[in-house]
């Protein structure tokens, strides 16, 4: 018995304990603006002006955004910019080989993103919404960028100009110190900064004592700076670009919840019927 209780006493903090050393970066919750016809009007904006560069949305069409209140003419004048109709995909001008030259990879589509990033830590927004606000400055990577959710990226940080472009960071990893012939020898801790520009230090010392979680915690982030936005404003736009990014993966999700209440409340009436009906019969047969 006394065995069994120390079992279930590790597998209940087990999940805690791989949490706190898998160097997880936790996902910041992303505002709800489904129904905010400015908030999808400017997110939108910002996809045409910011993604779709290098990304398409297949699945979606420019004429679909008149579901969030743009007109025909407001998305000639606003958001075609390459001879495009107002029928046409929301499709990039990247060839595939020049992706891959320049990025390593071909860019993903991003018609249902919102819902393909969703996992257990939190929705595809949430995702996407702490992903665009973590980037920091890495110069040993080829872009010059690193993001914090997602490490190593071949994307750059294409909203640097809003956020800034100075921002360091801090990334702490625990490592088991080995012998020549293979045995276990302590513990050491590697500690690499980077500054706002991104150059890069390293420095690791021996840590006492024989019980250490290995593994790397998550990165600690300095203040973004030089961008045209503040933080404030930052984070709303990028508010704004998430939820249009959520929208465009159902575009129609809130006709969807609305004939949903409907549906559930005839339901619910016919089923009282139903119910009134049934005692009535049996009343007259007993």
């Amino acid at each position: 018995m006394k065995l069994l209780k120390k079992l279930i006493a590790v597998l209940a903090f087990a999940p805690a304990m791989v949490l706190a050393n898998s160097g997880t970066f936790p996902l910041d919750r992303a505002p709800d603006r489904s129904t905010d016809m400015a908030a999808l009007q400017n997110g939108a904006k910002l996809f045409v002006n910011y993604c779709l560069n290098c990304h398409s949305a297949s699945a979606m069409r420019y004429n679909r955004l008149k579901d969030i209140g743009l007109t025909d003419e407001q998305i000639k004048q606003n958001l075609l910019f390459t001879g495009e109709k107002v029928g046409d995909l929301m499709k990039t001008t990247l060839s595939a080989k020049d992706a891959k030259d320049w990025f390593g990879a071909v860019p993903p589509d991003l018609s249902v993103i919102a819902r393909a990033k969703a996992s257990g830590d939190g929705t595809g927004a949430d995702w996407i919404y702490t992903y665009l606000r973590t980037y920091y400055r890495d110069q040993t990577r080829p872009t010059g960028w690193n993001n914090a959710v997602f490490e190593n990226v071949g994307m750059p940080h294409v909203l640097w100009e809003l956020q800034g472009a100075k921002r360091g960071a801090t990334v702490v990893e625990v490592k088991e110190v080995k012998t020549a012939d293979g045995k276990a020898n302590g513990f050491a801790e590697t500690t690499v900064t980077f500054d706002e520009q991104g150059n890069r230090t390293e420095h690791t010392e021996a840590l006492k004592g024989e019980h250490h979680h290995v593994g790397k915690e998550p990165i600690k982030l300095g203040l973004a700076s030089g961008g045209t936005m503040s933080r404030l404003e930052y984070d709303n736009a990028v508010g704004d670009l998430v939820a249009y990014l959520q929208w465009m993966g159902e575009p129609a999700q809130n006709t969807r919840r609305r004939l949903g209440v409907w549906v559930l409340l005839f339901l619910a009436t016919l089923a009282t019927l139903a119910w009134r009906l049934n005692a009535s019969y049996w009343k007259e047969v007993k």
